[in-house]
């Protein structure tokens, strides 16, 4: 299976180490940080593994496309028409401030604001499976130089339209997605979604207004601020 993987990289040290990282992230110790990954794995050294990861130069994209690629050509995994797609964001505890996007934030793991870090998501479901399709780490405005001014910031609104772009570029068209109040009380959120015509569903806030307009036999639904 992992030799499926070899076209993204492009010479024999990447890909050993990407058999001992992904080794490591499968394997039965809870902690997943390199040195036990490597202190867990036969032939494994650190400094090779923290190269692979920090200076390496690979797409994780890639591997994504890759894994999607196998995955759609497997009956038990293949990406069925019309399935319903996920959007969410998970929050993580993270102390320290050298890892890319930590800061105080909601986290989700632990019901509170904490140091940490926050990624959105992509998954879908048609029924019978669960699949991830894409993640993307959201950076918070004090991780960043110029906080939430700086160019690089992304609201996990933002975040979300990109990795649904994502998905219908790949021409998988979901039947509707699915959203929390985190994502349906965003007014421009829902209207990217409209002007895709994604039909959607989820939560708002208790205090919006839903006014509901009969056409013909249709109706129409607009949520007001």
């Amino acid at each position: 299976m992992r030799q499926r993987f070899d076209e993204a990289f492009t010479h024999k040290a990447q890909k050993r180490g990407f058999r001992h990282y992904l080794g490591g992230l499968l394997g039965e110790s809870e902690r997943k940080n390199l040195s036990q990954m490597a202190s867990n794995a036969i032939g494994v050294e650190y400094h090779q593994l923290h190269h692979f990861i920090t200076e390496g130069r690979w797409s994780d994209s890639k591997i994504n496309e890759l894994r999607l690629e196998i995955m759609n050509k497997c009956s038990q995994t293949r990406i069925s028409r019309r399935f319903s797609l996920i959007i969410d964001d998970s929050g993580h505890r993270k102390s320290g401030n050298f890892t890319d996007g930590v800061g105080r934030q909601y986290i989700g793991e632990i019901g509170k604001t904490d140091n940490g870090i926050v990624v959105v998501t992509t998954h879908l479901y048609d029924g019978r499976k669960s699949l991830p399709l894409d993640i993307e780490l959201y950076q918070h405005g004090d991780s960043l130089p110029e906080g939430k001014q700086d160019p690089e910031f992304e609201k996990k609104t933002e975040l979300a339209i990109k990795l649904i772009d994502r998905t219908i570029e790949r021409k998988y068209q979901p039947g509707i997605v699915l959203i929390d109040a985190g994502y349906g009380n965003n007014t421009s959120f829902l209207l990217a979604l409209e002007k895709r015509q994604l039909k959607y569903l989820g939560g708002i806030a208790k205090n919006r207004k839903i006014t509901i307009k009969k056409r013909s036999q249709k109706s129409e639904f607009r949520i007001q601020n």
